[in-house]
C-alpha cells in the first residue's frame, strides 16, 4: 500500500480556501524509507535523503518567515496502531496561508522536494490553528485571528 506523501489537489484547494490572517502551524509526521526512491537512480538511504531536502529547503522557509516551532524523535505508540510509528515529528510555522503556498510554489523549494519525495515512505501533515499553551489541558486557549 503506498503511503502519503504529496496533498491531492482537493486537499490541496481544500486547504487555500481557509484563508484567514495569523500563523498556520503544521503538524508533520514522517516515516522514512530505508533506502530513498531518486527516479535518477541515485543512491542515499531515506534519513540521508531527508537531511538534504531539510537543507535545501530551510532557506526558503526562513525567506517567507517560516520556522520550526517544535521537533521532537518519536519513540513509541503508546496509543494507536503500532504499524503508525514514525521516525521524525515537528510543528513548522508560517506566517500564514499565502506564505506556505509561496514556498510549495518556490523553484528552490520545488528542487528541494525531490528528496522528501524520495526520502518518505508515508507521512502525515496536518494544518492547525496555533493555540497558546498553559499549565494543563484546561488552560489551553485558541489564538484568536
Amino acid at each position: 500500500m503506498p503511503g502519503h506523501i504529496d496533498p491531492t489537489k482537493e486537499r490541496f484547494a481544500r486547504f487555500r480556501e481557509m484563508e484567514r490572517p495569523g500563523p498556520v502551524h503544521m503538524l508533520n509526521l514522517i516515516r522514512l524509507r530505508q533506502v530513498a526512491e531518486y527516479d535518477d537512480g541515485t543512491q542515499a538511504t531515506g534519513a540521508e535523503a531527508y537531511a538534504t531536502y531539510g537543507h535545501e529547503s530551510a532557506p526558503v522557509l526562513r525567506e517567507l518567515g517560516g520556522r520550526i516551532v517544535w521537533a521532537g524523535q518519536p519513540e513509541l505508540m503508546l496509543i494507536g496502531p503500532a504499524d503508525q510509528a514514525w521516525d521524525i515529528a515537528f510543528i513548522a510555522e508560517y506566517p500564514s496561508v499565502s506564505a506556505f503556498v509561496g514556498m510549495l510554489r518556490d523553484p528552490m523549494y520545488r528542487k528541494a522536494v525531490l528528496h522528501r519525495q524520495a526520502a518518505v515512505a508515508d507521512s502525515r501533515l496536518i494544518r492547525m490553528w496555533p493555540g497558546i499553551p498553559g499549565a494543563g489541558f484546561g488552560d489551553m486557549t485558541m489564538v484568536e485571528g
